[in-house]
């Protein structure tokens, strides 16, 4: 590392310093920006936004599966988008809310990996890589961004998943579903998920969780992507659209209920 890459008065690494944006020339942003978006704003600005993304840990590593449907309100803008964000080659990040924000922090994330590698010659924990997300964040917190991800790895003490959104709020579990879908995904996830599923019945079950949200959700849909996180890392599973699986479900014979 250089010195100018140091800070002469703390002598902190700039290169973790958060990034400066421009922002309104008003006094408080935040309340700027609540005048424009609150219920009682006489031009509202509706920011809307809608997906399904979906993740779980299970005996084989992480499963991750995504829709790739982009919205602005009623529009649907893109049916191409990728929503799972390589962040290195053993880890990786969902996009959920505003595709800018979540494409923007994760590479940022993925840089700030590479140089805590490159200084400690070790990998970064996924506890820390979701940590630095969220203090990122956290310093806008109220200025609009507009994020909800989810970051998984494997590292040395095994698969782990964690949520981060745009306020800052971090949580660790064994299973996630964000976006407007992701209630129609639960319920999948919950009549099928458990520990022990083989990487064959996993991989099926968040492809089947994603496709039947789109189904119902109306801001969801495009194509299903599904990735598994491995001890030796991720691995890209398949990319389906999402049409030619509701058709393949519905002719399957369907369970009794009595």
């Amino acid at each position: 590392m250089h010195a100018a890459d140091f800070d002469p008065v703390g002598m902190a690494p700039t290169e973790f310093a958060h990034p400066t944006f421009s922002v309104p020339a008003i006094a408080d942003p935040v309340a700027f920006l609540k005048h424009q978006t609150g219920v009682d704003a006489k031009n509202r600005i509706k920011i809307q936004h809608g997906t399904t993304t979906l993740a779980f840990k299970f005996n084989h590593g992480v499963i991750v599966a995504v829709d790739s449907r982009a919205t602005g309100g009623s529009y649907i803008a893109s049916q191409t988008v990728k929503k799972v964000i390589e962040i290195n080659p053993y880890l990786l990040g969902t996009m959920a809310g505003g595709a800018a924000d979540c494409s923007y922090w994760e590479r940022e994330l993925g840089r700030r990996c590479r140089i805590y590698e490159l200084n400690n010659k070790e990998r970064i924990s996924v506890a820390a890589a979701s940590k630095l997300l969220a203090n990122m964040v956290y310093a806008y917190k109220g200025m609009g961004l507009s994020m909800g991800t989810m970051v998984t790895g494997w590292d040395k003490t095994g698969p782990q998943l964690y949520y981060v959104d745009s306020d800052g709020q971090r949580l660790k579990s064994d299973l996630f579903s964000v976006g407007s879908g992701s209630t129609y995904a639960y319920g999948v996830l919950d009549a099928g998920y458990k520990p022990d599923l083989t990487p064959e019945e996993a991989i099926d079950l968040g492809r089947r969780a994603i496709v039947h949200a789109t189904f119902r959700d109306a801001y969801s849909g495009g194509y299903v992507s599904v990735y598994h996180v491995k001890e030796n890392g991720w691995e890209f599973i398949s990319r389906t659209d999402v049409n030619d699986l509701i058709y393949q479900y519905q002719a399957e014979e369907k369970p009794s209920l009595v």
